[in-house]
């Protein structure tokens, strides 16, 4: 070896060694549990997920065995309606969704050439939510409190304390909690793809799974805030007797159902199209060859998720809808058929076409089409009214449910388990273990939901307790419940071999010769990310580019070395990932757990109706995020930084090209959604309610309404210049600007709650003043989180952190307040306006 080889020889260990210091794990048990290392958190939050997946299996298997035999009663009536209720909210709310998420977690960054997430103390705030809200949810049932009114929580049932208990309360914000961890994890995700992508990543060059990921990131953000809209009303009724659902005070428990259906039928897609995501990786490594179609898959993902928000109606065809609505979302339910078989028909073509090795992967993955085409089959045929009104709550729905999700998540999870396993841990799993439950669990997932169509038609009605023998379906309810262990049987041989894991030997390297980037990683345990960041040219680098894996391995891409041991990375533009800036991510922290456990008392202690208890929570909250943000932007120590081949990058920006202000639009989205979701029960009411407001009810009136609005529009306006005086270096006119609009935000509450105070609008009477003070706290609560915006501005511009420069947080409170007063616009002008035009 030469001098110059060993010299860079040395230079290569000592950039690596200065890497890996920089990501080294923290020492000692509470340092790991704050790790915020976005791969880590994304294993605890797994096997997490993983874990409350394995606790519904056992509730289904109890209610199984109670439904084996007529006429049995081995749990009681109570007992029965707790387990359906636990086992459908975990396995939608705490498996499907934050599976998924925390798989992209881990998958991401590596798969993007990235050296992590852009906030990896907002995924760990998401883990630590889905935590505690899971605990929260499904330790109730050892307390006989859980809640018993079904995954679905329909009113007016659970909305009346006197019949449904603690139960209720515990299921509406325990899930409003968890609502809230996969808002983050969804903000977390698209800002990753949209701005961590490696130079040269194009959109049109951006792996499948990326694609599919985004594509549901964004459900996420217009399906779950409708849902929050609706825990909100929920919520207001059963602890303050707000009547939005009570039918005798103007309410409707239809308004529930929409909701809840806009968020729930989108949720089947938000948890199949990352299954097709999986099946976009496995494929093409199995068959050797690039997927076929890649424009068209794209956009048929892109039309499957457009669709699944106009199908939420075919699950309320039998509440006497009007004819054309049947119509029109019967036409709709069939239509999304089109692009979902686009997506199932280019993957086989890729099989079709290349040189097929079938793995285990590849067979879970096959196998799980199968069963998932059955599925499709019969939501084809509840699709169609005539049937529906057959069908519905009987047992068939039963069994196209359990199709399409075990078809269309938990096995293809599987073999995405099986798939990644060397990824995460350096070792494969066994072949043989694995086939053999592949096939145990095909065997005995056909067993138990095949004869449940049958049982269905014939009479029998989802959750009951039991059944009389006379309906002869009780050999039918045998199948399935020995089909259910035998299934189960399958998924403990899945959890033997995770188990015998550890004991074998290191996978080699990339072990299926795949072609994407997340197989850069080394098998050995660090966590530091990969080498250096590549330049990516083709959709399948690792095939394409020669001697890529070994440029990478030795720092011959971009930011190759760790100069001030700070975790960094790359940030890119949308469309063509240009180099913008090299962003340094947050290290471990006590904040984001923190943060989540004081939230999370907001949520416990209002359930227990501690309501001091909860406002204290409510402060420690505010005080814990403020000490979060102010940790976090931080003013570097040079302006730019080189990251190799001559190219040098800025070390701090701010505005549309920065990833802290595309959280903030993404954040005000979901917002903007939620806040949709009241304002569309302001009119729902309207519509069918003959004379809406009621007669004898007198509205908040012109007056203070628009006072409001004045205001509102002046503290946006003052932010504005506020922006515009600190652009331009004017220190003192910037802080007295925002000072003026902090103040003017405040003065916008009592301008607000005024309209309805002063004209004596009862929320307990009836359902309009009830959503018209629901509207306007709305309104005023988030004046109140601009004013704290606008005097934190203020404190990061007295403390010298917010300079002409240096505006990341003027910019993102700008921002904020561009969607306040869209909400300001909206709430004020409806109140104000709507019942003099009406």
């Amino acid at each position: 070896m030469s001098l110059h080889d060993q010299d860079d020889l040395a230079l290569r260990h000592a950039q690596e060694e200065r890497l890996r210091a920089a990501w080294e794990p923290p020492r000692g048990l509470f340092l790991r549990w704050t790790d915020t290392n976005n791969n880590r958190v994304g294993v605890w939050y797994t096997l997490t997920a993983f874990g409350f997946m394995l606790f519904a299996g056992v509730l289904a298997l109890i209610m199984r065995t109670q439904l084996a035999v007529p006429d049995n009663d081995l749990v009681s009536p109570a007992t029965f309606n707790q387990l359906f209720t636990l086992h459908g909210s975990a396995m939608m709310f705490l498996f499907a969704v934050p599976m998924f998420e925390a798989v992209s977690i881990i998958l991401l960054p590596q798969l993007l050439g990235a050296r992590d997430l852009p906030f990896p103390r907002l995924s760990a705030f998401g883990y630590w939510s889905f935590l505690l809200g899971g605990v929260f949810v499904l330790g109730s049932i050892f307390f006989n409190v859980a809640p018993d009114g079904g995954w679905f929580m329909y009113p007016p049932f659970t909305t009346r304390t006197d019949l449904s208990g603690l139960g209720a309360d515990i299921w509406m914000l325990g899930l409003s909690f968890i609502e809230v961890s996969s808002v983050a994890a969804a903000v977390e995700l698209i800002v990753g793809i949209l701005k961590f992508r490696p130079p040269g990543m194009r959109l049109n060059l951006m792996p499948l799974y990326a694609w599919y990921i985004l594509v549901v990131a964004v459900m996420i953000l217009f399906a779950f805030p409708p849902l929050i809209a609706g825990d909100l009303l929920f919520e207001m009724e059963r602890l303050l007797g707000w009547p939005f659902f009570d039918a005798s005070k103007g309410g409707d428990p239809l308004l529930w159902q929409h909701l809840f259906w806009i968020f729930g039928h989108p949720e089947v897609y938000i948890i199949f199209l990352p299954s097709i995501a999986l099946f976009a990786m496995l494929v093409p490594t199995f068959s050797q060859r690039h997927l076929l179609g890649y424009p068209y898959i794209v956009l048929a993902a892109v039309g499957t998720a457009f669709l699944s928000f106009g199908l939420w109606v075919h699950h309320m065809f039998a509440t006497g809808l009007p004819k054309i609505s049947l119509a029109f979302f019967s036409a709709a339910s069939q239509a999304v058929v089109i692009p979902t078989g686009v997506q199932i028909f280019a993957l086989i073509a890729t099989i079709a076409a290349g040189r097929v090795i079938f793995s285990t992967p590849m067979l879970y993955a096959t196998g799980s089409l199968a069963i998932f085409v059955i599925g499709g089959l019969t939501g084809v045929m509840v699709a169609i009214v005539p049937f529906d009104w057959q069908a519905h709550d009987t047992y068939f729905v039963v069994a196209h449910l359990h199709y399409v999700l075990i078809g269309g998540t938990l096995l293809p999870l599987i073999a995405g388990l099986y798939y990644y396993w060397p990824l995460i841990t350096g070792k494969k799993l066994s072949d043989k273990l694995g086939r053999t439950a592949f096939w145990i669990m095909f065997a005995g997932a056909n067993l138990t939901f095949f004869p449940m169509h049958f049982s269905g038609l014939l009479g029998m009605p989802r959750r009951v307790v039991t059944y009389s023998a006379e309906l002869g379906i009780g050999w039918l309810n045998m199948l399935s419940t020995v089909g259910s262990y035998i299934f189960a049987a399958g998924m403990l041989v899945v959890v033997v071999d995770l188990c015998l894991s550890p004991r074998r030997d290191k996978a080699a390297r990339n072990p299926w010769n795949a072609g994407t980037l997340e197989w850069l990683a080394l098998p050995e345990d660090e966590n530091w990310g990969i080498r250096s960041v590549p330049l990516i040219e083709t959709r399948y680098p690792i095939w394409d580019q020669p001697d890529f894996m070994r440029k990478v391995d030795e720092g011959r891409f971009f930011l190759p070395d760790a100069e001030e041991g700070r975790r960094e990375t790359i940030s890119t533009t949308v469309l063509d990932a240009r180099p913008l800036a090299v962003v340094r991510l947050g290290g471990p922290s006590w904040l984001p757990m923190m943060t989540a456990f004081a939230l999370g008392g907001v949520f416990i202690f209002t359930t227990y109706h501690l309501y001091w208890a909860a406002l204290v929570s409510g402060f420690l909250t505010l005080a814990v995020t403020l000490r979060w943000l102010w940790t976090t932007a931080e003013i570097p120590e040079k302006p730019l930084k080189p990251i190799g081949h001559g190219l040098e990058l800025p070390l701090y920006i701010s505005g549309p090209q920065a990833p802290g202000w595309w959280a903030m639009f993404i954040t005000m989205m979901a917002d903007a959604t939620a806040f949709s979701g009241l304002v569309f029960g302001y009119y729902f009411f309207w519509t069918i309610h003959p004379e809406f407001p009621p007669p004898r009810a007198d509205g908040p009136g012109l007056g203070w309404p628009m006072i409001a609005l004045a205001i509102t529009l002046a503290s946006w306006v003052a932010t504005i210049m506020a922006r515009t005086m600190n652009k331009r270096g004017a220190g003192l006119p910037t802080r007295l600007l925002l000072g003026a609009a902090g103040l003017l935000s405040v003065l916008a509450i009592p301008a607000g709650l005024a309209g309805p105070w002063l004209s004596g609008l009862d929320p307990t009477a009836h359902s309009y003043p009830a959503i018209v003070w629901t509207l306007a706290i709305w309104t005023v609560a988030h004046s109140g989180v601009g004013a704290i915006a606008q005097f934190y501005a203020l404190a990061r511009s007295l403390a010298g952190r917010m300079t002409a420069q240096y505006d990341a947080d003027i910019r993102n409170v700008t921002l904020y307040h561009h969607f306040m007063v869209f909400t300001a616009i909206v709430t004020w002008c409806t109140l104000g306006l709507f019942p003099e035009v009406a």
